[in-house]
């Protein structure tokens, strides 16, 4: 990591206090970015009956917010270029504390939505340049303690945000998930300012470029919205949907066609012509499609089929945040001493090994059954998400550090949106098709089938009683083997990674040229 930053940029490393004040201010803005994308998810409902609207129209907070996420996140690079990364930052989270005040104010659908919007827009540059800030004002030999400190911000607070947004809602209202907000982005605002006001980067007055921003709103936003609402409108049977997928593909081709040609290209995709970003970025969007999509199934599954709590079925999850938490400072202060590929390729073990253990899952299984799997996927996390952030860094000059960590959240945010469509998806339709096989088991007759109705019948239910009782039975057992389905395929395709990240070349720092 020695040598990302020259001195004429940065000045020199801070130390002692304001390092720590640093650490602190841009870690809490992380987190409480990253973690409106999913504080409002367990809220929908409540949100919903407040205002007088459906808990679907609801969605639409939420999707507004990603979507505009998602939009802005390749942008950083240019607007950092444009104007001075501290300066960006600094006006990205101003804006966001004041766009939270206004969502907890909302009276309606509407202006919720529009405020939400508004956050999302504002947000989508916090997350890559607290990783630029942070590197650049860290000395170089603890800059992996740095970047391993970011990573946990980010792959906790998905994880943590439900549960919080759950008890805020249950314990005060929901305007709170929003007001929570102002005193962290105060914070981070003040320090931010305080430390770095005098260390901005240089700015270069760059024209815009409004052909490749019209393609990328376009083409993005249309692909951000198909896929929050895709599963809702049961995908191609919509039109909508339908017109959207047809949009996002003219939209995002015609988008790198026209970066690719164009001489100051709002988003850098040449990036993708250096190998370590390329195989780094892949491995970095399989790991969060295969990683998050068990984070969106499982909760699911916990709640219709073993009657956990909303707030229950966080905790259960959770413990995949617990190890990260421990195990992420002691990854980034030692990976030094090791090929990165090594520590990736450890890491996509354990979670492999983690997913096949959730393949097994039963309906009897208990509380410490279901989060020993996901502690044991906690410690893959620290040995997955710090090194392979690394490798996409290496080898870059300065000036695109800012692109490169825009581009590469950008790819980490929507392989959690296309994670979230696909496992929803996949989760319904093996259901579905399990239920089918298992009733083709279950006809009148068979010697299972009659000596369970027979033992329902002698509690004193009627014939119909026993029979919704076998189908419940039938509709457990098929979710369940529709959950254990798709963690055999996350599984799989955790291995398949670890064959992915040899194709990256050291070194994997500063110095040689590890990107071509």
């Amino acid at each position: 990591m020695t040598g990302f930053f020259s001195r004429e940029q940065s000045g020199e490393p801070l130390k002692g206090a304001p390092l720590i004040a640093l650490t602190a201010g841009v870690a809490m803005a992380t987190f409480m970015e990253v973690l409106d994308i999913s504080i409002v998810n367990v809220s929908v409902h409540t949100i919903a009956g407040d205002v007088g609207v459906s808990a679907s129209e609801g969605t639409m907070a939420i999707s507004a917010y990603s979507l505009a996420s998602a939009i802005m996140q390749p942008l950083t690079g240019w607007i950092s270029q444009r104007f001075g990364e501290v300066r960006t930052f600094a006006v990205s989270v101003a804006l966001f504390v004041v766009f939270s005040f206004l969502c907890g104010l909302s009276t309606s659908m509407d202006m919720l939505i529009f405020f939400r919007l508004l956050q999302g827009l504002v947000s989508g540059p916090m997350v890559p340049l607290s990783q630029t800030l942070l590197l650049n004002n860290y000395p170089p030999q603890r800059r992996s303690i740095a970047l391993a400190l970011w990573v946990m911000m980010v792959v906790i607070a998905p994880v943590f945000g439900p549960i919080l947004g759950g008890w805020i809602t249950d314990n005060f209202s929901w305007p709170w998930i929003f007001y929570i907000n102002i005193p962290v982005g105060i914070f981070s605002l003040l320090v931010t300012l305080s430390l770095l006001r005098k260390r901005e980067t240089k700015t270069v007055h760059k024209p815009i470029d409004a052909v490749g921003l019209v393609l990328l709103t376009v083409g993005v936003g249309s692909l951000q919205f198909m896929l929050d609402n895709g599963n809702d409108k049961d995908w191609f049977s919509s039109n909508l949907i339908t017109t959207l997928a047809v949009v996002a593909v003219v939209g995002i081709t015609f988008l790198i066609a026209w970066e690719l040609m164009h001489k100051n290209p709002v988003v850098d995709l040449r990036l993708l012509g250096r190998r370590n970003f390329l195989v780094g970025v892949a491995c970095l969007s399989l790991g969060m499609f295969a990683f998050f999509g068990g984070t969106v199934v499982l909760p699911n599954w916990l709640q219709s089929v073993m009657g956990y709590t909303a707030t229950w079925a966080g905790f259960a999850v959770a413990p995949v945040g617990l190890a990260a938490i421990f195990m992420s400072p002691i990854i980034g202060a030692n990976q030094d001493k090791f090929d990165l590929r090594v520590l990736n390729t450890l890491g996509f073990a354990i979670f492999a090994a983690a997913s096949f253990w959730m393949a097994s899952s039963a309906t009897n299984m208990d509380y410490w059954d279901v989060a020993e799997p996901r502690l044991l996927m906690g410690a893959g996390i620290a040995l997955f998400f710090v090194p392979v952030n690394q490798i996409i860094l290496s080898g870059l000059p300065p000036e695109q550090l800012a692109s490169a960590s825009g581009l590469s959240n950008f790819f980490r945010t929507l392989a959690a949106s296309v994670a979230t469509a696909v496992s929803t998806t996949l989760y319904d339709h093996r259901t579905i098709y399990h239920h089918a096989v298992l009733t083709e088991s279950t006809q009148s007759g068979g010697a299972a089938t009659e000596a369970f109705l027979q033992g329902v019948q002698q509690q004193g239910l009627p014939p119909q009683s026993a029979d919704a009782a076998l189908n419940q039975v039938i509709n457990t057992q098929a979710a369940t083997l529709a959950l254990n389905d798709i963690f055999w395929l996350f599984g799989l395709i955790f291995l398949a990674i670890t064959v992915v990240i040899w194709f990256a070349k050291p070194p994997f720092a500063e110095g040689g040229k590890p990107g071509h």
